[in-house]
């Protein structure tokens, strides 16, 4: 069975729901706002993280009331109730991804709430012994680039391993740097991002350079274009795809197989996604490893979590929230990360 099929039918009783709002500024130079959907039930309080982006949705929420889904469900009876269910309350999104961000915020509150009612952890609930967690720390070189921040990092913990962000400003010298490292794992292109700060334009030379400066890591997002498909295409054993997959049907839709996944469980919107996402990779031979999105709250440990039960060995970019908070201070954590044997529900 699929580990959907086996939490299908997973009671969880809702008395009430609530929303605590989480802001904090970034490593990487921005103010992060999340909202914690929070659903209480039986003496107990199940959570989820609201990732999506834009602080003028968490904003407007706040104006509403929270959703009608009280009573007894089972998980899948509660995904199917949230099908007729506005979570934006008429407003449309800032951006239309946000529906899934939401979506999992919510029923991700209450598959840790379904948990917390028996007492169990997600592992036990599925008989799975969750594994130490491998994370490589994500991380940007600045405007200008800099290898600083990595260097730093390095002296303090030569074992840490990186997800670095390229663009056609790095210098010859930072890719020199880094790849004396040896320390690089994945490249995030984001060739597939649209209208965001974060856009790369899609540039061979750039690529070229990636492809050659670091033969053995994994490159996500690359952008499939007339002047770069020529050189993407070969690389499809160590190509990984983030920003465009939301299913199974998002993933076969590629231009080419890809070697690699990188599993971001908002992007899903339901559990049933996620883990028939999951699934699927496993069948087919792609390898997987999680992803993160600056969550401030339990959205991080649900990521771990997953990473714990489904792909602990991968190049998980689900590194303790201490490297991205511009205030915290050393000693930091190191990996593997080892999940707490008192963990109940969601949590790592």
């Amino acid at each position: 069975m699929s580990h959907y099929e086996k939490i299908a039918d997973l009671s969880v009783t809702v008395e009430s729901v609530g929303r605590r709002r989480h802001v904090a500024d970034t490593t990487s130079g921005f103010e992060r706002t999340t909202t914690e959907f929070r659903l209480s039930g039986d003496g107990v309080v199940g959570r989820g993280e609201d990732v999506t982006y834009e602080t003028a949705d968490h904003d407007a929420l706040v104006e509403t009331d929270p959703i009608d889904i009280g009573g007894e469900w089972t998980i899948d009876g509660l995904s199917a109730r949230l099908d007729g269910i506005d979570l934006f309350h008429g407003a449309p999104p800032e951006t239309e991804t946000s529906r899934n961000y939401r979506r999992w915020a919510v029923e991700s509150a209450a598959l840790d709430l379904a948990l917390r009612q028996r007492g169990e952890s997600f592992g036990e609930f599925l008989g799975i012994d969750p594994g130490p967690v491998r994370f490589v720390v994500s991380t940007r070189l600045g405007d200008p680039p800099s290898t600083d921040r990595v260097e730093e990092l390095l002296a303090r913990n030569p074992d840490l391993e990186f997800k670095l962000d390229p663009t056609p400003e790095w210098p010859e010298s930072a890719f020199e740097t880094l790849r004396e490292t040896d320390a690089v794992r994945i490249l995030d292109l984001k060739g597939w991002y649209e209208g965001t700060d974060v856009d790369v334009e899609p540039d061979p030379e750039l690529y070229r350079d990636v492809f050659a400066a670091f033969p053995a890591a994994v490159v996500e997002d690359p952008a499939f274009t007339p002047a770069t498909s020529a050189l993407v295409e070969p690389q499809a054993d160590r190509l990984s795809f983030d920003y465009p997959i939301d299913g199974v049907e998002s993933l076969e839709s590629l231009p080419v197989e890809p070697g690699w996944c990188n599993v971001k469980p908002s992007r899903f919107g339901t559990l049933e996604s996620l883990f028939e996402t999951i699934a699927y990779c496993e069948q087919v031979g792609i390898e997987l490893y999680g992803g993160g999105q600056f969550e401030l709250a339990s959205g991080r440990t649900a990521i771990q979590t997953l990473a714990a039960l489904c792909y602990p060995d991968g190049p998980n970019d689900v590194a303790p929230r201490a490297f991205n908070d511009p205030d915290a201070e050393p000693p930091y954590p190191k990996s593997p990360l080892r999940p707490s044997r008192d963990a109940v529900g969601f949590e790592f």
